[in-house]
């Protein structure tokens, strides 16, 4: 498909009432407000085009970014396009699940995910945590290893409460990961988040609430065997 057409085919998607939630959240102009769902049914159309994704987070249009973050091919993404869209995003939707979910599957994961969490800008650095998340959700340890894990969830006990909005958030996700996911982690990183407490993030003009990592983590677990996830996308 040509950009074009799927430009014409996202703003026949769009609502007003998803658009004005996306806002209400953080989303900014121009939108067209397309579900999820519906973005979905735009890819099985379209496939993985890496191209395409290229053109489309060049709009700067919020439905076209997140598309071209579920279109774009994880083995042809480069770690300049990754560290491209991570510095231009504008919401926290495209940088923390479109963009960190695409950098977890690709082979530069690891390199930006840490170059990122040192970041001052407060969207780069939530990109950077959340990408990590999505590392810990399909491959555990295998990439970062469990000291270097211990050693994050450290860091993330020193400075949470002090850091910005959107990271508090995306250290919180990262603490509910490891203690989701890895076995030998889960006990120390529910100690760690029960002396963290309860984390304050403002959500927007929403009644969204942070999850509460602890009682998180413990809920997750009671359902028995974790199974990792098949894909950091969503």
């Amino acid at each position: 498909m040509e950009l074009n057409e799927v430009m014409t085919l996202l703003e026949s998607y769009g609502n007003e009432q998803t658009k004005r939630i996306f806002k209400n959240h953080g989303a900014q102009e121009p939108i067209f407000g397309v579900k999820l769902g519906d973005l979905k049914i735009l890819l099985k159309k379209t496939k993985k085009d890496h191209e395409l994704a290229l053109k489309l987070f060049e709009t700067g249009n919020s439905d076209a970014m997140y598309q071209a973050c579920l279109m774009a091919d994880e083995k042809k993404v480069s770690m300049v396009e990754l560290d491209a869209w991570a510095n231009t995003s504008n919401w926290f939707m495209i940088s923390e699940y479109g963009i960190a979910g695409l950098t977890a599957e690709s082979s530069h994961a690891y390199v930006l995910a840490m170059k990122w969490i040192e970041s001052e800008k407060e969207l780069v650095a939530s990109v950077g945590w959340s990408t990590l998340s999505g590392i810990i959700s399909i491959s555990g340890n295998e990439i970062v290893s469990e000291k270097e894990i211990e050693g994050l969830i450290q860091r993330i006990e020193n400075t949470i409460h002090s850091s910005p909005n959107r990271v508090r958030y995306a250290m919180n996700a990262f603490v509910i990961s490891v203690g989701s996911y890895i076995d030998n982690l889960s006990a120390i990183t529910i100690e760690a988040a029960l002396r963290i407490g309860k984390v304050d993030v403002k959500m927007g003009s929403t009644s969204c609430k942070v999850p509460f990592a602890p009682q998180y983590i413990e809920k997750t677990r009671s359902k028995g065997d974790i199974k990792f996830r098949k894909t950091a996308r969503c």
